[in-house]
């Protein structure tokens, strides 16, 4: 015989030995092995194992990781990010025939015994003996529990290969997993090892825990489920991979009768319920529902990518953005949000009719709402499929939000830009009444403008040529028509008068940003006629701080996160004044003359005022229409992501045909379309 081999028969018995000592032990002492008797302790010495009283005699057990929800206004689910599919409950919230279940099936007799089935392990030890082999089971619920717990706390922690030794059939693990179950049973009453091993079991389909399989096979909480459903989980706790009720319904149901066959022989149910419960088909039962887990499989993932993100930045929820993370996804938070699920639906359909997915010209769209006087996102969209393909109209980028949000690098907001200098006029006592002087200029003829006429720091360091959509043969023009034409060289002349830092200085005041997170630029035209990228959820900010008569408020999409009814992180509204009163009302008269009489005129909304401002990028590449009520602010960006300098001309989207991409050809019919479906239900208030 092999000397090696002859050596770990040697020790296979031995640890064998060791194993049935200390069984006995443990079941004579029933508390515990806080101290075992001398002799017990020369029993396992005598086997070779000297170390087995120095096992841990502690299992630090946590919280097990189990999903969070995140939830839109009306308390609909948008996702539930997880690690692992589970729902943690107390046993309270188990129906009494699914522990019966379980327990008949795996230990019927753990209400009885102690740490350990002696019965059942000194069987399976004498099993495993004459094998030479730890192939038996015999294992209690609490035995059971510790492997869980090992394992999870191991695959939380990344270590692969901990968690599959927690699991091996060797002698070795057995004895540490016999250390632990007696330290926990004299710590734990029956009850809640029971509530623990319930909430940690793997069910099969991604689900763990008794609740989420409950929900997923069931489409029912665990306190609801019927005997026929309780034995089919009860069952699939030993191999759920080949038992499972959708993939192997023949295998599920089998399995389901041997649980149901237990109960009865341990006279949990009588023999008629057994009967009628084995005649019920499988299928009968199921009722399978697959909760949204990421923020492609919901019904809002852009809204959801963006949440995803604010939370991982906010510094209460954790000192680093991976434990914010881990937090989501394995701490069973609720996350309250703002979203309207309706107004979301408004925007998206308001999209698809005007600038549809996946169109020849490569055009997307995107939308931003939010609520003037609080910062809520009331609701975001775009015309594209959430999604990581290369395909056409399909990406993971939101184009409403900043790039720290998950959005891209941004858009130029041309002549939205015009708000904010008008903004500075006001505030510098020119009035609504007042007039500049407009250089001649058209979409061919461009009037030029020199350093001089802007000084340092915000100057120009070489001549710049402006060009006008409307032609202007030059003169004074009243700043309501250089608004209502949305004039190019009449804003340049009236920020040469007022000038270009106080405009700049203005626009930061009013949050706006590049969307990358930079400061808007010191340079005339990124001021001015805004050629700077920026994001709809920028620009829906600021405008929504004219609503609100120059009070600028901080994003808001998450009210409240808790955790097992605790509050981590409740979300005030912040808001700041920012502006002159009066000075911001004099510009919310001027852009709802816009409305009236001027680039917005086509898109009035139904029945009510509103102010709003166009904008569009050199060659037609970036459209925009941002407008607002005293309730709702909207900024829609039609545009090329990809192509941000391609010029735009000759368009044909929808059943419509424009000849450039211009803010009142596509953007502002979006607007106005959100902007009545949402207002839907609103009283109409007058502008301030």
């Amino acid at each position: 015989m092999d000397a090696r081999r002859g050596n770990g028969a040697l020790r296979t018995g031995r640890l064998l030995v060791a194993f049935v000592a200390a069984a006995l032990v443990v079941g004579a002492l029933g508390a515990g092995l806080a101290a075992p008797p001398l002799a017990a302790v020369g029993a396992l010495a005598s086997a070779g194992v000297t170390d087995f009283t120095s096992l841990p005699s502690v299992l630090t057990t946590a919280a097990p990781e189990q999903r969070s929800q995140i939830l839109a206004a009306d308390g609909s689910l948008i996702v539930a990010p997880g690690d692992e599919d589970r729902v943690v409950v107390p046993l309270a919230a188990v129906a009494p025939v699914m522990r019966q279940a379980q327990v008949a099936i795996e230990d019927s007799r753990f209400y009885e015994h102690g740490p350990v089935d002696v019965q059942g392990l000194v069987r399976a030890a004498v099993s495993d003996l004459r094998t030479g082999t730890a192939g038996e089971g015999a294992s209690t619920l609490t035995q059971q529990l510790v492997k869980l717990t090992l394992q999870s706390q191991a695959l939380a922690a990344g270590h692969d290969a901990a968690a599959a030794a927690a699991v091996e059939k060797t002698l070795p693990r057995k004895l540490t997993e016999l250390r632990y179950a007696a330290a926990l049973e004299r710590a734990w009453s029956k009850d809640r090892i029971l509530e623990s091993y319930l909430n940690l079991a793997y069910y099969g389909a991604g689900a763990y825990g008794v609740e989420a399989a409950a929900l997923r096979y069931f489409g029912v909480h665990a306190s609801a489920l019927t005997l026929t459903e309780a034995a089919t989980l009860a069952g699939l706790v030993q191999s759920p991979s080949t038992t499972d009720p959708v993939s192997h319904p023949a295998a599920a149901k089998a399995r389901r009768d041997v649980v149901l066959g237990r109960m009865l022989a341990l006279r949990l149910v009588s023999r008629a319920q057994w009967q009628a419960a084995v005649r019920r088909p499988l299928a009968a039962d199921l009722h399978v529902t697959h909760e949204p887990t990421t923020c492609a499989s919901s019904a809002h993932p852009y809204f959801c990518s963006f949440v995803v993100s604010w939370l991982e930045q906010e510094p209460e929820l954790g000192p680093t953005r991976r434990a914010r993370r881990d937090l989501l996804y394995r701490g069973g938070l609720t996350v309250r949000t703002t979203l309207d699920p309706a107004a979301e639906r408004d925007v998206d359909r308001a999209l698809q009719a005007v600038a549809p997915r996946g169109n020849a010209l490569g055009v997307a769209a995107a939308a931003y709402v939010t609520r003037p006087g609080t910062g809520d996102v009331v609701a975001l969209g775009q015309d594209t499929a959430y999604g990581s393909g290369s395909s056409a109209g399909t990406t993971e980028l939101d184009y409403a939000v900043d790039a720290r949000y998950g959005g891209s690098r941004g858009f130029q907001f041309g002549s939205t830009a015009k708000a904010f200098s008008l903004v500075t006029a006001m505030e510098q006592g020119l009035g609504t009444g007042a007039s500049v002087d407009a250089p001649a200029a058209d979409s061919t003829h461009p009037a030029t403008f020199r350093p001089k006429d802007f000084p340092q720091p915000c100057g120009l360091s070489r001549p710049w040529r402006v060009y006008n959509d409307e032609a202007w043969h030059g003169g004074r023009m009243p700043l309501t028509t250089a608004t209502e034409q949305s004039t190019n060289t009449a804003f340049v002349a009236l920020a040469g008068r007022i000038g270009v830092c106080a405009i700049r200085s203005t626009m930061t005041a009013f949050g706006v940003h590049d969307a990358s997170g930079g400061p808007i630029g010191t340079y005339p035209p990124q001021v001015v006629l805004g050629a700077q990228q920026v994001s709809p959820q920028t620009m829906a900010d600021a405008y929504a701080a004219l609503a609100t008569g120059g009070v600028l408020c901080r994003t808001r999409p998450v009210t409240s996160v808790t955790r097992a009814g605790r509050t981590l992180l409740a979300v005030a509204q912040t808001c700041t004044r920012v502006a002159d009163a009066h000075a911001v009302r004099q510009t919310t008269q001027l852009l709802e003359d816009n409305m009236t009489h001027g680039s917005g005129i086509l898109n009035q909304l139904s029945g009510r005022p509103s102010a709003g401002k166009t904008g569009t990028s050199n060659a037609n590449a970036q459209s925009w229409f941002v407008g607002y009520t005293p309730q709702l602010a909207t900024a829609v960006w039609v545009g090329n992501p990809t192509q941000q300098n391609r010029p735009m001309f000759d368009v044909s989207m929808a059943g419509k045909t424009c000849a450039s991409m211009t803010g009142a050809c596509y953007a502002a019919p979006i607007w106005r379309r959100i902007m009545d479906a949402v207002s839907s239900g609103l009283p109409a208030v007058p502008m301030p």
